[in-house]
C-alpha cells in the first residue's frame, strides 16, 4: 500500500506517502489481542525476588517463652511465632515467576496492531534518514520541534546508532529502539512514532508476512 505518513522532512510541511505492507501497517484494531500482549510484557519484567522469613527462617531461640498453664496469660510457644513482633511472617511473599508465555503469531499480531494504530491516528514521522555526527541533545530536540511533534516518541533506528542513543538517553519521554527488538508495548507507551524510509522496509521484511 502506500501509506500515509506525516512530513517526510524536518523543513516539509506536507504530508507524503510511503510504500509499506499493509500486513503490517494496515491491520484491524485489535484491543483483546494487545491487552493479552501487554500484560505478558508487563509480567515478563517482573523479577519476583520480593521475599519474607517464615518461622523457620527467623533466628530466635526455640525455648518456650512462659509455662503453659498457670500464669492468666494465652498459651504461647516459641519466639518465632507470626504473632509476636520480630516473629515470623505467615503466608508472606517468596520468590516466584511472574513469566507469562504467549504464541508467536499473538506476540507478532499485537505488534502489528500497534503499529497501525499509529498509522491510523496520524502519529507516525518518517523522515529520509536520521544521521547525527556527534552526541548532542539539542540534535534530538531540533530534530522533533522541526517537526511538531507534541508528547512521548519512540525512535525506531535501522542499526544501532550510538549517536542517537546517547542524545536522547537523558530526555524525558524519548526512548531509542532497533527494528529488530521492536514489542507492541513500547509502541502503545509511546505516543508517537518517528522512523525513516529504511527502517519502514526493514519492520517489513523481519515482520512482513513472508
Amino acid at each position: 500500500m502506500k501509506m500515509q505518513v506525516i512530513k517526510l522532512n524536518s523543513k516539509s510541511k506536507t504530508q507524503t506517502s510511503v510504500t509499506a505492507s499493509d500486513y503490517v501497517w494496515s491491520v484491524d484494531h485489535n484491543s483483546s489481542v494487545l491487552h493479552q500482549s501487554i500484560v505478558a510484557y508487563l509480567a515478563n519484567k517482573r523479577h519476583g525476588t520480593h521475599d519474607t522469613k517464615t518461622r523457620s527462617e527467623v533466628i530466635y531461640s526455640t525455648r518456650k517463652i512462659r509455662a503453659q498453664k498457670g500464669t492468666g496469660n494465652a498459651r504461647l510457644g516459641s519466639r518465632r511465632s507470626p504473632i509476636l513482633i520480630g516473629g515470623g511472617v505467615a503466608h508472606g511473599p517468596h520468590p516466584r515467576s511472574y513469566r507469562q508465555k504467549l504464541p508467536k503469531k499473538m506476540k507478532r499480531l499485537a505488534l502489528r496492531v500497534s503499529l497501525s494504530d499509529k498509522v491510523r491516528s496520524n502519529n507516525l514521522f518518517v523522515l529520509d534518514k536520521i544521521d547525527f555526527k556527534n552526541i548532542s541533545v539539542s540534535n534530538i530536540k531540533s530534530l522533533i520541534d522541526g517537526l511538531a511533534i507534541n508528547g512521548t516518541v519512540l525512535i525506531i533506528t535501522e542499526n544501532t546508532d550510538h549517536n542517537v542513543i546517547k542524545s536522547a538517553r537523558n530526555l524525558h519521554g524519548i526512548e531509542v529502539i532497533t527494528a529488530s527488538l521492536l514489542n507492541a508495548l513500547d509502541i502503545s507507551m509511546k505516543e508517537n512514532i518517528l522512523t525513516t524510509k529504511n527502517v519502514i522496509k526493514k519492520i517489513d521484511s523481519i515482520w512482513g508476512e513472508g
